[in-house]
């Protein structure tokens, strides 16, 4: 095995909705938004990651941007193939090898996939070369991000809002004990955005800068301790075909975002109450971990107190809580052999 060991090279995939983050080596080597631009003519990719995400909206008919998954699977088979490719042929540290290497992957997946979209992730590996796939629930990889012993024999309960989806469960003894995964999380934020705009203020604006509004002054609460400064917001009017500009609070941000924010709720709310009673007891004392992009959504966590009357903690980084975590379970296989599905 020693010659074959030379020749394989370990890597973590958090392929995300709207950003893919890969770990080589213990370092986060690419993180860039899950879309690819093909040329309409030839077929061909012409750009992928931040390059790609920066036509999106902007394109002729000759290109297409593709986002490859949607609601945290894949979508675009093939897209997605030649993304996961292009990202880890651009990985430093692999670009100096005559060929690629054969790889060990570990790739984590929402828990509430079907077989099918399960095959789909691990078959897209197998053909960028992956020799040895395994694949991590994302509940469980943000838990061991986050910095929590799994294998204990206490509940803990992970609130991972990603793009596509929001996944909720109660970890206990390195297994799921219950768990939600509802499709409402950043992109549906996103379109709640561009909606309200149009909506409220007769404007019309494109997804990349209802992303940027989110980032910029996105609340889930209306009254905030330290509010963001009013920003002003370019689109098209709807009724002029002008383009114009608009100030928009985090106010109404939080009121474009109430309806959504609701079901989040709902869910954890459900999700809680599956609980055993062993387990709810450990919730109580160690409250509930939040996750993922969304998580970063100004006030969610005092919301979501405020609905469960738990203490809610955010992940330091949370966009790579998940990485972080399958990178953690990629470097121990052995330990976490249990809660990797091969």
């Amino acid at each position: 095995m020693g010659f074959f060991d030379f020749m394989t090279e370990d890597i973590a995939i958090d392929l995300g909705t709207a950003n893919t983050l890969i770990i080589h080596n213990d370092k986060v080597v690419i993180d860039s938004p899950s879309i690819v631009a093909r040329d309409r003519v030839s077929g061909k990719i012409i750009a992928v990651g931040k390059e790609a995400s920066m036509m999106q909206g902007k394109t002729h008919e000759n290109i297409k941007t593709i986002r490859p998954l949607k609601d945290g699977v894949i979508a675009d088979f093939d897209a997605s193939e030649k993304m996961i490719s292009l990202f880890i042929k651009s990985i430093p540290a692999l670009k100096k090898r005559m060929f690629t290497p054969a790889l060990r992957m570990v790739v984590c997946i929402p828990s509430g996939i079907t077989e099918v979209e399960m095959r789909a992730v691990k078959e897209s590996c197998e053909r960028v070369n992956g020799k040895e796939v395994y694949l991590i629930h994302e509940p469980m990889a943000a838990a061991i991000g986050i910095g929590i012993d799994i294998m204990q024999p206490k509940g803990n309960m992970i609130v991972d809002i990603g793009g596509g989806t929001t996944e909720i469960a109660v970890i206990a003894l390195g297994g799921i004990v219950c768990d939600k995964s509802v499709k409402i999380a950043g992109d549906v934020f996103t379109n709640d955005i561009v909606y309200y705009m149009r909506t409220q203020h007769n404007l019309f604006v494109g997804e990349t800068t209802a992303e940027k509004i989110k980032i910029q002054i996105g609340a889930a609460i209306e009254d905030l301790e330290t509010p963001p400064e009013d920003m002003s917001v370019q689109g098209r009017d709807l009724l002029t075909g002008k383009p114009k500009q608009v100030e928009v609070s985090y106010r109404e941000i939080a009121k474009a975002l109430d309806k959504s924010i609701q079901r989040i709720e709902d869910a954890v709310m459900e999700t809680l109450s599956q609980t055993p009673p062993e387990l709810a007891a450990d919730i109580y004392n160690t409250g509930i971990y939040l996750a993922g992009g969304g998580s970063m959504l100004r006030g969610l966590d005092k919301r979501i107190s405020q609905k469960t009357d738990l203490p809610v903690y955010i992940a330091e980084d949370p966009l790579r809580a998940v990485v972080r975590g399958t990178g953690m379970a990629l470097k121990n296989i052995v330990k976490f052999k249990s809660i990797l599905i091969k």
